[in-house]
């Protein structure tokens, strides 16, 4: 007797074969572009969907590998950027002279005493203060300690702003900045998570939105921290900048080209060891537990799995990407401007990239990364030419020009975006390259 075996998959059927075909096809678009829009620019382009790519693999780590509805992804590359500002940015003197360090010191000091007297507070039941009176306590104990915190941060602020602008940096090398991105992120996951990882789906997607709005609110109002809306610029580089090689002897346009390949490396040397630690890990028998968890929580609860610790391992695992790759975004643009972030560049296109690249497959979620982010981009330059030949075909049959071209082409990018998702999902509901789970047996 001869048993049925798996149906072997073929064409386009096949993961590989698909995968193959998709990268190809990028790679010629990416061609295609550089052509077009010269060296410099393509360069420009794959830096920053490289450190999308790192973003989206976060994204995939806490969705595609747990189910979790994260919409605080904002939140968590402004994290990044002040993380990297406060570690690599050049040292203020003016601020280290001054009484600024003193006054902090002070206020670090008044926090941990509220700190210490609330949770003193929650432990007054050891006592026998139990109740209404433990409740009244605890609110009496947190305002106290807000009172005693602000009475000292309050006046560390308007002293710094007033007499050194901002606490400035240490100095140190931007990858160091990175690295403290991805950590500080970390630290905020962890108490997100635990806070919230308990909601049903829509109510977490709706309790990010707000995390990500306070962490938002927060850094674009610390002015003596972050500098909040006046920016901090320009952010050193790993690498050499542009005005270093050409001081060097290179010319104006082959320093761009040398310093964005540079910056490139770097990226993509991230993004490779996060690949493969990512990789290693779903294969493996985390994340297979993963997976079950994903796909039935309560069976694997029942089995013993800690369910809530490890979605919290997943929610802290993606946010440190998420706030890498925020650092990398702010240390290669060179400015960290809090009022530049928005919800549609630095929430939605992110989960974009991650359902139609392929939730729960790294290679689609890298891939979706660079195709969506190049067609964002190119989509400007696309829409205006079209619209001026539009408007020069109107104007000459006597219906006039089109007005305001460049804010209309600007404002196509999400209309693109829109039909791009819409293709996807008709077509490809999974993502181009969907998650592929091997069974055994």
């Amino acid at each position: 007797m001869s048993g049925a075996g798996n149906p072997v998959a073929t064409g386009w059927d096949s993961p590989l074969r698909r995968g193959l075909i998709l990268f190809g096809l990028m790679f010629l678009l990416v061609l295609a572009v550089g052509m077009v829009q010269g060296q410099a620019s393509i360069l420009l382009i794959l830096v920053q969907a490289t450190a999308y790519a790192l973003i989206a693999l976060g994204l995939n780590i806490q969705w595609g590998y747990g189910g979790l509805f994260n919409f605080a992804i904002m939140g968590f590359l402004m994290v990044g950027g002040a993380s990297t500002v406060f570690l690599s940015y050049p040292v203020n003197m003016a601020f280290w002279q001054s009484e600024g360090p003193f006054m902090l010191g002070k206020a670090l000091l008044a926090f941990l005493a509220g700190v210490a007297l609330v949770l003193a507070v929650r432990q007054s039941h050891r006592i026998g203060i139990t109740g209404k009176l433990k409740t009244t306590l605890v609110v009496l104990a947190w305002f106290a300690a807000y009172v005693l915190y602000r009475s000292q941060i309050d006046p560390a602020a308007a002293y710094i702003e007033s007499s050194a602008g901002f606490v400035g940096g240490l100095g140190l090398h931007p990858m160091l900045g990175w690295a403290f991105g991805g950590l500080v992120s970390a630290v905020i996951a962890f108490y997100i998570g635990k806070i919230s990882l308990g909601l049903r789906t829509d109510y977490l997607a709706i309790a990010t939105i707000g995390i990500s709005e306070i962490l938002r609110a927060l850094i674009k109002n610390m002015d003596w921290l972050t500098r909040g809306t006046m920016t901090v610029s320009p952010l050193p580089w790993p690498t050499p900048i542009p005005q270093q090689l050409q001081g060097m002897g290179s010319s104006i346009p082959e320093s761009f080209v040398y310093a964005r390949l540079g910056f490139l490396a770097m990226a993509v040397l991230v993004l490779v060891l996060a690949f493969i630690v990512v990789q290693r890990a779903y294969g493996g028998p985390w994340g297979r537990m993963m997976r079950a968890i994903r796909d039935n929580h309560i069976a694997s609860s029942s089995m013993g799995k800690d369910v809530k610790g490890r979605q919290l391992e997943l929610f802290i695992f993606g946010s440190i990407l998420m706030g890498i790759g925020g650092a990398i975004l702010a240390t290669f643009t060179q400015i960290f401007d809090p009022s530049g972030y928005q919800p549609i560049n630095h929430t939605f296109m992110i989960w974009v990239m991650v359902i139609v690249g392929g939730a729960g497959n790294n290679w689609g979620v890298v891939l979706g990364a660079f195709l969506i982010y190049i067609v964002w981009v190119i989509s400007d330059p696309l829409a205006q030419m079209i619209f001026l030949n539009l408007s020069s075909l109107t104007n000459s049959i006597g219906w006039g020009a089109i007005p305001e071209i460049d804010s209309r082409a600007l404002q196509m990018r999400v209309f693109v975006l829109g039909v791009v998702i819409t293709i996807a999902l008709r077509y490809a509901p999974r993502g181009l390259l969907p998650e592929v789970v091997k069974r055994e047996g």
